[in-house]
């Protein structure tokens, strides 16, 4: 029994997976927060595209 858990307290592949896991789960994160700006700048630029353009029409 206990070669059973000291086999298993020495076994890191699950700790790989993990870590594998956390990074994968940061860098989501970053993403999120990263298009999350761009949005609203993209939203605003194309905003202003439009009110240009109906302007220019209208003259």
């Amino acid at each position: 029994m206990k070669t059973l858990f000291a086999r298993f307290a020495k076994d890191e592949s699950g700790a790989t997976a993990i870590e594998y896991g956390l990074i994968a789960a940061l860098i989501a994160v970053a993403l999120i927060t990263v298009l999350g700006t761009m949005s609203d700048e993209l939203e605003a630029t194309f905003t202003r595209v439009q009110t240009d353009l109906a302007t220019a029409n209208a003259q």
